[in-house]
């Protein structure tokens, strides 16, 4: 029926013309007066909004952003666009590509600057989100830097919050990682409970190592390196010699990305001091020699 009616309006069109006239009160050009449309604008979502879910995908029938001051589980804090290699693809890139790894670069970068710190120093979590599939088709080659803050070191469960995660970790945030007693189950850490610092402690986050470019494999086969990396922070900290003997001031705890997260660009390391012979009850922050002496 549409097809036919379309011919119909065509042929009385037609019929018009050959008249060479037009119904009083008709103007015969019927196309002069139409309007122009707008070119149609590709859709690309917003940096400084919350979400109500988490997403894999940046499908738009999902995009519902709300007010940061209310309940939500993520926050969009960088729209970046992938460009080279990445973005030749006839699909998003997937986990361990070189434009997700491309993406998770640039969000690193600027989820840390928008936070105010190494987001890995604190409970929060950052996922890179590509447009759908068809949306990449479309000419979509938009990404997402999604922050949600999370339960714990050991559990990364996304905790909803109320407020922007702007500025989170500046100053004396709750968010940011400071001491711990570790809990140790036949030499193991089982888990790593947040103390304060003035409270009875053995061990204290001292920063993040960014760990060079190389397979997940071999970094996982030099934790010796690690361990030497971690010292050098924890020198950094206490504000001690950076020597040999800062592995008899302290001993060392790191926690590294699992495969996926190595694959796909992260190589933050987080570092922490231990002190197992004797407990702490005071930040080790420029404690200096007195603080941590070699034992």
């Amino acid at each position: 029926m549409r097809r036919w009616w379309t011919v119909a309006v065509v042929s009385t069109v037609a019929v018009l013309g050959l008249a060479g006239c037009a119904p009083a009160g008709l103007d015969a050009e019927l196309t002069d007066d139409w309007p122009t449309f707008a070119a149609a604008e590709a859709f690309v979502p917003e940096p400084g909004v919350c979400h109500l879910a988490i997403s894999d995908v940046g499908y738009l029938s999902a995009y519902n952003p709300v007010d940061c001051a209310e309940p939500h589980r993520t926050e969009t804090l960088h729209v970046g666009t992938l460009t080279g290699t990445g973005a030749k693809r006839s699909t998003p890139p997937p986990a361990g590509s070189v434009g997700m790894r491309a993406a998770r670069t640039e969000c690193d970068r600027e989820v840390n600057k928008a936070v105010g710190a190494d987001w890995r120093s604190g409970r929060l979590n950052v996922d890179v989100v590509f447009p759908s599939p068809a949306a990449w088709t479309g000419g979509a080659r938009w990404f997402r830097c999604d922050a949600s803050e999370i339960a714990s070191l050991d559990k990364p469960d996304i905790d909803p919050r109320s407020g922007s995660l702007r500025d989170a970790l500046k100053g004396t945030s709750k968010l940011a990682y400071g001491c711990f007693d570790p809990k140790l189950v036949k030499d193991d850490i089982e888990e790593m409970v947040p103390k304060a610092c003035t409270a009875k402690h053995h061990a204290e986050f001292v920063g993040v190592y960014q760990a060079p470019d190389i397979s997940y494999d071999e970094f996982t086969r030099t934790t010796l390196s690690l361990h030497k990396a971690c010292r050098k922070l924890i020198a950094s900290y206490v504000k001690v010699p950076n020597d040999s003997d800062v592995q008899y001031r302290a001993g060392t705890i790191f926690y590294h990305p699992l495969e996926e997260a190595w694959k796909n660009g992260n190589r933050g390391v987080q570092c922490f001091l231990w002190v197992s012979d004797r407990t702490l009850t005071r930040s080790m922050k420029g404690a200096g020699n007195k603080g941590l002496p070699v034992r």
